[in-house]
């Protein structure tokens, strides 16, 4: 157990960031994985914000194990230019919060359309960003989301094969595989995980339904047993998803999320919980 680190969106415990730290502190968890401070997405905070954010972090003992941007959440359609502005701004943030990592997505395509039509420029826009992230020692982790270009393992692997770069990484999402009919282990876990240095704890059935760790199609057991014999020492990241809380609607681009009830700390230690156990199981 002590290879992996655990980590979360501590967003889904609550908006303000003082209650984040001191339910994170209660479960004994060190680090978290920022998307919404104080009901702010991440990239909207100023250097100024981050600095302010860095000084309560280090008075309760908390780090920040990965950005939880959204660069590369909008459509492929889109002007890529001010999003890769903000990119550079999220790096500054980074460099402040003192991590390495940011979690970044392959961006929305258009519904109805082969992805394939889109392919080039898909990877113009993420050479352009990894090569920005290189200058600045900065891990750009792509994470696999349903309805961008690398919502499955063939395209993840595509770009990673692509970009070709050590500042281009994988985030290995079950969860989001499952939702897109992406077979989690051991197809995509095969394909990827020589890319894959960050895990998001997520698990769904096979109707999309997000539920703890371990009660659906995910193969977490199996994930983070394999995991571990391959030698990963790294963060486990905690994604419930298992309500509704501040940010989700402009988080989420579909349908699977809605008519949740409402995140809550509680929620948040089930899947806490769920995860401890499956790690206590795989040291037993």
């Amino acid at each position: 157990m002590n290879q992996f680190i655990i980590s979360g969106f501590s967003d889904e415990i609550d908006p303000s960031i003082d209650r984040q730290f001191a339910h994170l502190k209660k479960l004994g968890i060190s680090y978290f994985e920022p998307r919404n401070v104080d009901g702010k997405n991440i990239s909207e905070l100023t250097e100024e914000e981050a600095y302010a954010l860095k000084k309560k972090m280090d008075a309760e003992g908390i780090k920040v194990s990965s950005i939880g941007s959204p660069i590369g959440k909008i459509q492929i359609t889109d002007d890529f230019e001010p999003h890769f502005q903000l990119l550079l701004h999220v790096m500054k943030l980074a460099k402040i919060l003192d991590t390495a990592y940011i979690r970044i997505f392959s961006f929305f395509i258009p519904k109805g359309e082969n992805p394939e039509k889109y392919r080039e420029e898909v990877m113009h826009r993420m050479r352009r960003m990894t090569e920005a992230a290189e200058k600045e020692n900065i891990i750009l982790l792509h994470e696999n989301e349903k309805e961008i270009y690398g919502d499955v393992a063939i395209r993840c692997k595509d770009i990673l094969d692509t970009v070709n770069s050590p500042n281009l990484r994988a985030v290995f999402d079950p969860a989001n595989f499952i939702q897109c009919g992406q077979k989690v282990f051991p197809e995509a876990y095969a394909l990827l995980r020589p890319y894959v240095v960050y895990m998001h704890i997520k698990d769904a059935l096979k109707d999309g339904k997000v539920v703890p760790a371990g009660m659906g199609e995910g193969s977490i057991a199996e994930l983070l047993s394999a995991l571990k014999d391959s030698g990963y020492q790294g963060f486990l990241s905690l994604e419930p998803h298992l309500g509704e809380f501040e940010g989700l609607s402009a988080l989420e681009n579909g349908d699977l999320m809605k008519g949740l009830e409402k995140s809550t700390p509680d929620k948040f230690t089930l899947a806490h919980r769920s995860l401890v156990q499956i790690l206590e199981r795989m040291d037993a």
